[in-house]
This record gives structure tokens, C-alpha cells and sequence, in this order.
């Protein structure tokens, strides 16, 4: 076979992929969310001169084609075999694996994001709390145990906990970190295992006053868990399994939320329904609610705790349930902090603002 047949063979295999794949391009339907991504996905973006002119609609665009190509979680995985196994690329997209972990590079601290964060706690503080006992303390992300030992870069903990603290002064600093392991985090998430935190519970709670029971009944999850970083990873992971933890205390325990209407709901400390849908972690009080009130009937003295978290504090809430006879858990990623009197009595309660690095370092949802 002569070279200019070569050519031309090659050529029309090329433009055939092309058409095939153009084809395929109009004839599928645009996808809204990308389920593994966890994620919007880029749609056909506005026609206008302005955008035109600008270059926008051509930035615009190049994500649209990207999010829309046919066939791209198939294609991501290819890609992720070939950075690994081929290029012997150490991460892929900013993830990397260690210890059997997938987890995200994420040395920068951002010392705004830190700076609004310590804003939002300080009104808190300032407009409800003075002469309260207001502890503070901070969840580092896994590549605090994963990074550094595996070779990878990782943020300087020590001085972005250290600068966090410093900036809000009025909150007593409970250290966690030196409890902390890679068997404490999901594989393939974000967060820790509720299973194996019950020793941070107790220390939490002793700094407090409190002493919690560990008599718990340990449950496994019958749905496999992939967590946020298998679908951002695009390549063959294991799934997690996730336990959750129960007793006499927690299954008793009375559970009302105010929804996103601002009403008052029964609710529970494990949602089953969520543990079935694509998220399973949200299985712990349902997820994405701005202020969860949890009633002990059982509890021996009459003493209250006022928790503010992230999506971490939802697994651990419910082991501070022996020490307390009501806990309200607040998420002001999702009320302002201006509305907080309305829904939540502060009057004599311990209070909590436990909050993870990665929150921390990227606040804006804080309001």
C-alpha cells in the first residue's frame, strides 16, 4: 500500500469519526446533570452579539461541547487508564490515589475565605452568644494523613489551624487532629466513617463537661457507596460500605427540621430514603437541612447543646445524644445567620461551631 492511499485511507477514517461523532452530537439529547460528577453540566450557551464580540461565547461553548460529548464517562475512563498506566501520571485531574483512597490536591490556603468565615462565626458569637461556653473545632480533610506520607504535596495544617484559630479569639479550641486516621475517611468521599469517630465525640464532649456512653449497635448499609470522588476520578473503584450506629438512646430520640418552606417537620436521624438515592451519605438527618433539633426522652439531667457543622457534623451529631437532652444542629450554609433567634434557643446551652478545613478554606456558602 502506497503512502498517498495511506493517506487518504487515514483521512477518511478520520472524517467519518468526526461525522459519526457530529451526528451523534445533534441526534442525543443535552444531559442536565452528570450523576457521577455530582454535577451541572454545561448547556448551549446564549446567542448574543455582546458574547460574540467578547470571545465568551466561544469560552462558553468549548464547556458546552466538552459536558455534551456522546459517550463521555466511557471516555474519561479511558483517559484515566492512560494518564496512570501510560503516561505513569501520579493524579489525574487533581485526584490522586494513596492507601487505597481517592482523594483531591489541595495545598493553597485562602486566607479571605478563612477571613469569612471567622466574620459569619463572630457575628454568631456576638449577637447571641456572649457569656455563653462556645467551643470551636476543626476537621481536617484526609490528605492531612494521606498526602504528605504518599509523596504528594499538602496545605500546611498546622498554620491554617493556628490562623483559624487566632481568628476568633472568644471560642475555647478543641484539637482533634492527633485522633485522626486514613481508616477514619471513606475511600471514595470526602467524609469520615461514623463508626470510627466515636472517640472524637468523646473528647469533644469531655472538653464540654459531658461524658457519652459507647454502647452502640453497629449497621451496614445494604447499597454500595461511591462517594463524591468516583465519578471525578472516571476510573474502576471499589465502592464504600457505610455503617451507621444505633441504640436504645438514638432509636428514641424525637427529630424535628425545619424545612425549606421554614416549617416545622417530624424527621429522623437516619433517612432511609436518602440512604437509597444518589447520595447515601445524606442518609444522616437527611442532609442539606438548615436546623435539625434532636430530643433525648431518656436523658438523665436537662442539658442542651447547640451544634453548627458542615456536612460532617451530620454523622456525628447523633453520638453526642447520650450527654445532652436536646441537641439543635445548625447549618448555616442554608439559614442566615441574621434569622438564627427565630429558630434556635441559645439560652443556657453548650455551643459547638465544628467545621472542616475544606469548608474553611472555601466559605462562601457560609451565611
Amino acid at each position: 500500500m502506497n503512502n498517498r492511499l495511506k493517506s487518504i485511507i487515514t483521512v477518511t477514517v478520520f472524517a467519518v469519526f468526526l461525522l459519526s461523532v457530529s451526528v451523534l452530537c445533534l441526534a442525543m439529547p443535552d444531559t442536565t446533570h452528570s450523576d457521577s460528577e455530582r454535577r451541572e453540566l454545561a448547556q448551549f450557551p446564549k446567542v448574543t452579539t455582546e458574547k460574540l464580540v467578547s470571545g465568551e461565547f466561544s469560552k462558553e461553548f468549548e464547556s458546552y461541547t466538552t459536558d455534551q460529548f456522546p459517550f463521555r464517562d466511557a471516555f474519561r475512563s479511558i483517559k484515566t487508564v492512560l494518564a496512570h498506566k501510560v503516561l505513569g501520571k501520579l493524579d489525574n485531574n487533581g485526584l490522586f490515589t494513596a492507601d487505597g483512597h481517592i482523594s483531591k490536591l489541595d495545598v493553597a490556603i485562602n486566607e479571605p475565605m478563612m477571613d469569612h468565615a471567622a466574620e459569619r462565626f463572630n457575628y454568631i458569637y456576638n449577637t447571641y452568644l456572649t457569656g455563653s461556653n462556645v467551643y470551636f473545632s476543626i476537621v481536617p480533610d484526609k490528605n492531612y494523613v494521606l498526602a504528605e506520607p504518599n509523596g504528594f504535596p499538602a496545605m500546611d495544617y498546622e498554620s491554617f489551624i493556628n490562623k483559624m484559630v487566632q481568628k476568633v479569639p472568644n471560642m475555647k479550641y478543641i484539637d482533634i487532629c492527633d485522633l485522626l486516621s486514613a481508616t477514619d475517611y471513606y475511600y471514595t468521599d470526602t467524609h469520615w466513617r461514623q463508626e470510627n469517630i466515636t472517640d472524637i465525640a468523646s473528647r469533644l464532649a469531655h472538653h464540654m463537661g459531658v461524658k457519652l456512653t459507647h454502647d452502640y449497635t453497629e449497621n451496614t448499609l445494604d447499597v454500595p457507596f461511591y462517594g463524591v470522588y468516583a465519578g471525578q476520578y472516571a476510573g474502576g473503584v471499589v465502592p464504600d460500605t457505610i455503617k451507621y450506629l444505633t441504640n436504645d438512646t438514638i432509636n428514641n430520640a424525637k427529630v424535628s427540621a425545619y424545612n425549606d418552606k421554614g416549617m416545622l417537620v417530624e424527621s429522623t436521624i437516619y433517612n432511609m430514603e436518602k440512604a437509597q438515592g444518589k447520595d447515601p451519605y445524606e442518609m444522616f438527618l437527611s442532609g442539606t437541612m438548615a436546623v435539625v433539633t434532636i430530643e433525648n426522652p431518656d436523658a438523665a439531667q436537662e442539658r442542651e447543646l447547640v451544634l453548627f457543622r458542615d456536612s460532617y457534623g451530620a454523622s456525628i451529631a447523633p453520638l453526642f445524644l447520650s450527654g445532652y437532652s436536646k441537641i439543635t444542629v445548625v447549618d448555616t450554609r442554608y439559614i442566615q445567620s441574621e434569622y438564627l433567634k427565630a429558630f434556635v434557643d441559645f439560652e443556657g446551652a453548650d455551643v459547638l461551631f465544628l467545621y472542616s478545613t475544606s469548608l474553611l478554606n472555601n466559605s462562601l456558602a457560609i451565611r
